[in-house]
């Protein structure tokens, strides 16, 4: 709904529109609008419906656990999520373990959550199946994640965080009288190498 050239359409109304559409139609507008953002070659493993969300990110790799009392990977992706939630994993170390199972799934279905889009292997998917919950990948396995990968991150931002900081810091300088071109030329351009 548009009143006055402002749109007054919320975000959980945009998540039930993009559920009625296709992926084909989505990616047709993305086109017209010159904007990248379409997945490839991510067939859908279980379920039958379409999925539509707000994404909560999940990062999976081998090492050691963040510090802090032990928790299995994607437990807190399941909480942080609702019905408009897509769980979205990367497990792109090339380790064969499953970084999505039976139970998550079970979980992620009595949270009403969307489902799951995973870059790496996924387990029980049998079990995703029986249950009708959507989960999206490439690779299955039977292998577990125990003592082979660990979650690293969930809706990860310090990249965000780290260039709001360093933009607080050039508004800084210009305030002290530092010339912009000094604070742009020296900050802006690489801000994002680290």
């Amino acid at each position: 709904m548009v009143h006055k050239g402002k749109s007054t359409t919320t975000k959980d109304e945009i998540v039930h529109r993009l559920r009625r559409l296709d992926c084909c139609a989505v990616s047709d507008a993305l086109d017209k609008l010159g904007l990248s953002g379409v997945v490839t070659g991510v067939p859908q493993a279980s379920g039958s419906k379409r999925i539509a969300g707000r994404v909560i990110t999940m990062k999976l790799a081998p090492g050691e656990p963040p510090p802090g009392p032990p928790r299995h990977l994607g437990t807190t992706a399941v909480e942080f999520g609702d019905p408009d939630s897509v769980i979205v994993i990367e497990q792109t170390s090339g380790v064969d373990a499953g970084c999505w199972g039976g139970i998550l799934s079970l979980a992620a279905k009595v949270k009403g959550i969307a489902g799951v889009v995973a870059d790496g292997p996924v387990r029980d998917i049998d079990e995703s199946r029986e249950m009708g919950f959507p989960v999206f990948t490439q690779q299955l396995t039977s292998r577990t994640a125990r003592s082979r990968i660990v979650e690293k991150a969930v809706n990860e931002v310090e990249t965000a965080e780290m260039i709001v900081g360093k933009e607080a810091l050039m508004a800084k300088a210009v305030l002290a009288g530092t010339p912009v071109h000094e604070v742009m030329a020296s900050n802006y351009e690489f801000m994002l190498k680290g």
